[in-house]
């Protein structure tokens, strides 16, 4: 493949080129199995190149975590040397979470089913804001208690560091619900007709609701910030 602004040839498909300063990717999407990861490379909303990065797992242990890091090193890598404006991934967690600690892109979960599809709907239609705040400077409002302590603190921090989240405003606390053993736990509802949210955290028997407001015009484009923070929770093991 050669670069599509000066046709230097490219080392691999998709690369971005270091003689013209021109990024021949748009999106890539991470298709990712705890022994192997799929990476499609997308630009126009079509797929330029493909390239599979594979390992062989450790049994837990030291050597497990050292393996699984130097995985997700290697798709990182993989990641990088295309430049792209948005990065999507699927499949494991913990593959996912270690590659997104190894990127400074924003990185946004699809479906496992067909991810490559999904990103290409995706991509056709309109991209949402991005909010370029700290997480922390997006939550406020009149109750400023949270549920739960660290977790409850970290569930809505989780929602408001998501990039199409203008502000996280907590509600009241109401203690009347049924008891949990199973700790502090959170979910994102379905969105209302202006694409905004509600994150429910819940502590033992006390339940708050508090308010996500997002940069989605509709409920359909609130429903994709939705399905993210959900598999954000999952990932910070918050999720019910």
């Amino acid at each position: 493949m050669k670069c599509r602004q000066c046709a230097t040839p490219l080392e691999k498909p998709g690369d971005y080129c270091l003689t013209c300063d021109t990024a021949n990717c748009e999106a890539v999407v991470a298709a990712c199995e705890r022994d192997h990861a799929t990476l499609t490379f997308l630009r126009d909303e079509r797929v330029v190149g493909r390239t599979d990065v594979a390992t062989i797992p450790e049994d837990g242990g030291e050597s497990g975590v050292v393996e699984l890091r130097n995985f997700a090193g290697r798709v990182a890598d993989e990641i990088r040397r295309k430049r792209p404006e948005a990065v999507f991934v699927a499949g494991d967690h913990d593959v996912i979470n270690a590659v997104r600690a190894d990127l400074r892109y924003e990185v946004f979960r699809v479906p496992a089913a067909d991810p490559v599809e999904a990103v290409l709907e995706r991509r056709g239609e309109r991209e949402l804001d991005v909010v370029e705040k700290p997480a922390l400077e997006k939550i406020g409002g009149t109750h400023s208690t949270l549920i739960g302590d660290r977790d409850g603190q970290r569930a809505v921090r989780t929602a408001a560091d998501h990039p199409n989240v203008k502000k996280v405003i907590p509600g009241p606390i109401d203690a009347g619900g049924s008891g949990s053993r199973t700790g502090v736990r959170a979910k994102v509802t379905r969105a209302d007709d202006n694409g905004n949210l509600r994150l429910l955290v819940r502590d033992g028997s006390s339940v708050q609701e508090n308010r996500v407001v997002t940069t989605a015009k509709d409920r359909d484009t609130g429903e994709r910030v939705r399905v993210d923070l959900n598999d954000a929770l999952v990932d910070a093991d918050l999720q019910e």
